[in-house]
């Protein structure tokens, strides 16, 4: 048969036989015109030129690599370009692709006994959306959240910062960071969680009061460990020695006031959860030992 000329034409069968290709799928993408006939016998069967054999091998290698019919024509017609076609299906195959390894993170998540039914629709449901869609669910809520705000404002400053959430979860994510994720989507849709940072945006009140942040961070964190009482004598004294014994119940009132504005254990959260999801290096709250300086500050009036 391979010495068939152009006036001895394949019949359906011979082309199957050479290609091992079915004849009903042949037949099938004769239809669809990825493989037409060059001609019909006198009985109306069709008949293929020799041509057909490499037509057909690069028609079920397309295939096989998961084109569509439709680029399959445009291809064996050359109105594609393999190079054209070949770097079109690497994006799909890469999106295909992470999506996959977000699922797969998700059953060994639930493998490990760290995910719940509930938990799992959502990332289901995450993982389907594209880059850009999972981006836009952080940027909306930023927007709406920081929309109108004074750029002045103290807390304006932390919507850029907001919006630091990576392009792609890792293509191997751990479950912790499939896990992060599920709780940063749950966090932003809250709506408590979106008035607080409101609150935050659009506060106009600085601490007045001098203050040093880190002696306070270390100061709080250390009575935190030992169990001091924050209305406690010992209490007082260590604030005495953070805004000195001279400052006024007033002064220390509406320190207290400031700097519980910017104070949130879930917008600490946000930033720890980001965090997770750039694989920085975790930090140690900071949230609790404030809480604490501002309950001493209260009770030191």
């Amino acid at each position: 048969m391979n010495d068939r000329s152009e006036s001895n034409p394949l019949t359906i069968g011979e082309l199957a036989r050479l290609t091992g290709v079915p004849v009903r799928t042949i037949r099938f993408w004769s239809d669809a015109g990825v493989l037409p006939a060059a001609g019909r016998s006198a009985g109306g069967y069709r008949l293929y030129d020799t041509q057909a054999v490499a037509r057909l091998h690069l028609v079920r290698t397309l295939r096989d690599l998961g084109l569509d019919l439709p680029t399959v024509e445009r291809v064996v017609t050359r109105r594609m370009g393999l190079t054209e076609v070949a770097r079109t299906h690497v994006a799909v195959l890469d999106a295909e692709i992470r999506v996959l390894q977000a699922r797969r993170a998700v059953m060994r998540s639930v493998a490990e006994g760290h995910c719940t039914a509930e938990e799992m629709r959502l990332m289901h449901e995450l993982s389907r959306l594209s880059a850009r869609e999972r981006r836009r669910i952080v940027d909306d809520f930023v927007e709406e959240v920081f929309a109108g705000t004074d750029p002045a404002a103290p807390g304006a400053g932390i919507a850029q910062s907001m919006r630091g959430l990576p392009e792609e979860l890792p293509d191997e994510p751990t479950v912790e960071q499939v896990e992060a994720w599920i709780e940063l989507a749950g966090l932003v849709a809250d709506p408590g969680f979106r008035e607080r940072v409101r609150q935050m945006a659009t506060s106009q009140a600085e601490p007045s009061v001098p203050h040093d942040s880190q002696a306070i961070l270390t100061e709080g964190g250390r009575a935190l460990d030992q169990g001091i009482d924050p209305e406690s004598a010992e209490g007082g004294q260590i604030v005495d020695r953070l805004v000195g014994p001279g400052l006024s119940a007033d002064e220390r009132a509406r320190l207290a006031d400031a700097l519980e504005r910017f104070t949130d254990r879930r917008v600490e959260r946000y930033w720890q959860l980001l965090g997770v999801l750039n694989d920085r290096p975790p930090f140690a709250p900071a949230v609790p030992a404030f809480e604490w300086f501002i309950a001493a500050l209260r009770a030191a009036r």
